[in-house]
């Protein structure tokens, strides 16, 4: 029993550590000159991500609790602490699109899902193909999560404080609005399980869904972040912009339906997982060459992170070949 709970503790740390890395470092964010940044994101991102990962697991929702509740989580960290997603001024979002409600139309499309995929689901993910003996199980007990709960506010509330958007406050109908779909999607994300007998798809090779991975999350990205000198997203112009915000929302949910299906006739593995997520990051990281480096020793910093990142994966895939390897011996 203490071994599994250091186990499970170590395995919290490792998950908590590499969430922040993946939400932000290998996107550029910060560049590796300011990596020091990132002991301050750990608080909400580490302690955040292990909470939703530890109420999912208790809960049995499986991959459909862990994105409902990273978006909640993305609501939480851009609309609540950062307040990105209503802010006139922040990032220039406000001039992306339209404002809907009060909101930066697509800043938020773009970083809820953003959150639920980066910040929570491929951490998990990964930490869970580090530590397969582990991966159904939560990592802590009720102790454990009640402070992993009560680091994530405090991290939440150091964000709030060293915003890079002093002197806003979110007007109290957009908090309460962020407040109340924080709490709507954090109650579905703890009930809503996968149905029983789903329609399956056979799922491509390993390889493949790699190529999937990274094309779907560079042409996510790439439909709704502004990049290249441009003022609005796909450099569009005016109410164009809704032309790259519905091709967004429909590669999302197109790419949603279809792993639903791949993973649902029992031929989905370890190694597609892997391959799923290796594509997403290395998309992610090159998409971050091309829209988050200023300078020259910011792209080969970044560079460096990707090429670190491939390598690192690379020795996870060995790993999980092996093991199959193993398995099937």
């Amino acid at each position: 029993m203490t071994a599994n709970k250091t186990r499970g503790r170590r395995a919290a740390l490792l998950l908590a550590v590499i969430t922040p890395l993946v939400a932000e470092f290998t996107l550029g964010n910060p560049p590796l000159r300011m990596a020091w940044l990132l002991l301050l994101w750990i608080p909400i991102y580490g302690a955040g991500v292990v909470l939703v990962r530890e109420l999912v697991r208790r809960a049995g929702t499986g991959w459909t609790g862990v994105l409902l509740l990273g978006a909640a989580y993305g609501i939480v960290e851009e609309g609540l602490a950062l307040q990105a997603l209503s802010s006139p001024t922040i990032y220039g979002a406000a001039g992306w699109a339209p404002r809907i409600l009060g909101l930066n139309s697509a800043y938020a499309e773009l970083q809820i899902p953003y959150h639920a995929v980066f910040s929570a689901a491929i951490p998990i993910l990964l930490t869970d193909l580090i530590v397969p003996s582990l991966r159904d199980r939560p990592y802590l007990g009720r102790l454990g999560t009640w402070l992993a709960g009560t680091v994530f506010v405090l991290g939440a509330l150091l964000l709030r404080v060293t915003a890079i958007d002093p002197g806003y406050e979110a007007p109290p109908p957009i908090l309460a609005g962020c407040a109340a779909a924080v709490v709507l999607l954090a109650a579905a994300g703890l009930r809503l399980k996968s149905r029983p007998g789903m329609p399956s798809i056979s799922p491509p090779a390993p390889a493949a869904a790699g190529v999937f991975g990274a094309v779907t999350v560079f042409g996510y990205l790439a439909s709704l972040f502004p990049f290249g000198g441009a003022a609005q997203p796909a450099f569009t112009h005016g109410g164009w912009v809704l032309v790259p915000m519905s091709a967004a929302a429909v590669l999302a949910v197109g790419a949603a339906w279809l792993l639903r299906r791949w993973t649902a006739g029992g031929l989905w593995t370890d190694r597609h997982s892997l391959a799923l997520a290796s594509g997403a990051l290395i998309a992610h990281t090159a998409f971050g060459l091309i829209s988050n480096t200023d300078t020259a020793a910011d792209r080969a910093g970044l560079a460096a992170v990707g090429l670190v990142m491939m390598c690192l994966l690379a020795v996870l895939g060995r790993r999980v070949a092996s093991r199959r390897a193993g398995v099937q011996a």
